[in-house]
């Protein structure tokens, strides 16, 4: 890249710093560490879904991380105190990037305490618990996952309602959405590319400028919508803006921080794009839901029960309690990061709406500048100012002309301080 040739000396060193910050996360790689193999899986289901998956800190250990961790640490603690040295204790992009340091240091430590009780606790440090409130006297993070159980159970039994049959197979749904991407990115050379994989937990999963589709799962064409605003406008997007950055590289790559903001947007974009629905929802929900079973003392056994009780066949949930066991033992602390859809859509909808009812709509669309981190946006508004960050490339439709997203947000506004008990109450005789 010859970009650091037009670099003046302040810039240079921006961009040395935050190149060594994006060097040195290479092998972190969290969920390729967490993961249970296909043995454990195999092992559950030849116990007659009776005994607890053979998981304990041995089993992690036989597993080893592929890096040496104490000396990673050190090299994020390096790296955090040349920032110090070089910028300043209080250099607007140096404190971001130190706070970066630091993430990866408590993942490393967390990574490390795989199979033990503090690999819970280290978890909720980073992506938060289900006991969390949003502010002070407000629901819960497992609150909210009750209350929207709730509302889906009141339209579960309606016919109008019911999913689509999911008749498109792996190659049929990467066709689809292929296509469907090459519209949004180009097509051609240094185009997002969409294949088959396996060994991938999730339906589907983003990368830098791919999205790998599970070879043995199946979509109806809504699936195929959610996957594109999802994974494709939303995560390879942010993904390529960050690519996209001549200085502030560091924007490429998310530690768990940036995972809640990434992952609350993408929920976001599906809602505002009609891309969402019921059961979609009732997955985030139910993921919460298991994760705050978790944190109050159910192991394997009861979780995976839950997702019966949910209507899930025997794989999936297996599938869905795997994931709120991974890193853990099955009677263990949970892996919280399953909390950042629901937790970052509140976060970010709460964002915009501010932004709204105060005229700062311009830092709205920063939220798609790389992989952002919620508490950065006021500092990334006087970086891109400053020149050391550029506007993201891609930037999907409703991002693009904020008029009706402020004309929503500003409605949303006055409707949040109406009292919908009060309401239903009134409405009782016509509803």
């Amino acid at each position: 890249m010859n970009t650091r040739n037009n670099l003046d000396e302040y810039q240079s060193t921006v961009r040395a710093l935050s190149d060594r910050i994006v060097e040195a996360q290479v092998p972190v790689r969290v969920l390729d560490a967490v993961k249970w193999d296909d043995g454990v899986r195999r092992g559950f289901f030849e116990a007659g879904c009776k005994a607890l998956p053979a998981v304990d800190r041995r089993y992690y250990e036989a597993r080893p991380l592929g890096f040496d961790s104490a000396a990673k640490k050190q090299e994020f603690q390096n790296i955090e105190r040349d920032i110090t040295r070089q910028l300043g204790q209080f250099n607007p992009v140096g404190q971001i990037m130190r706070r970066m340091c630091k993430e990866y240091r408590m993942v490393i430590r967390m990574l490390e305490a795989r199979g033990t009780a503090d690999f819970g606790l280290i978890s909720q440090d980073l992506y938060g618990a289900a006991s969390d409130a949003f502010h002070a006297g407000d629901p819960t993070l497992s609150d909210l996952g009750l209350m929207l159980s709730d509302y889906l159970n009141n339209i579960a039994d309606r016919g109008d309602l019911k999913d689509e049959p999911k008749t498109l197979n792996a190659r049929q749904a990467v066709e689809m959405l292929q296509a469907r991407l090459d519209r949004v990115f180009g097509e051609g050379e240094g185009a997002v590319r969409v294949f088959e994989s396996d060994g991938i937990l999730a339906d589907a999963a983003a990368g830098a400028d791919y999205i790998k589709i599970r070879s043995d799962a199946v979509f109806n064409e809504r699936d195929v919508r959610a996957l594109e605003v999802h994974e494709g406008l939303v995560h390879v997007g942010t993904t390529l803006n960050g690519l996209n950055q001549p200085i502030c590289t560091f924007l490429a790559k998310g530690p768990p921080s940036s995972t809640v903001t990434q992952e609350g947007l993408a929920i976001l974009m599906e809602v505002i794009a009609f891309a969402s629905y019921p059961t979609r929802l009732r997955k985030l929900t139910n993921r919460t839901r298991a994760i705050h079973m978790a944190e109050e003392g159910a192991d394997f056994l009861e979780v995976f029960a839950f997702f019966r009780e949910q209507g899930y066949g025997d794989d999936e949930c297996y599938s869905n309690a795997s994931r709120v066991f991974r890193g853990s033992t099955p009677d263990g602390l949970p892996f919280t990061k399953d909390l950042s859809y629901l937790k970052g859509f509140i976060m970010i909808y709460n964002y915009i709406q501010l932004a709204v009812r105060k005229g700062r709509l311009e830092q709205i669309p920063l939220l798609f500048c790389g992989k952002t981190t919620l508490e950065d946006m006021r500092t990334l508004r006087q970086l891109v100012d400053e020149g050391l960050v550029v506007p993201p490339r891609f930037l999907p439709q409703q991002f693009q002309d904020l008029n009706a997203l402020s004309a929503w947000m500003c409605f949303s506004n006055f409707l949040n301080h109406l009292s919908l008990d009060r309401i239903e109450a009134d409405y009782a005789n016509i509803l």
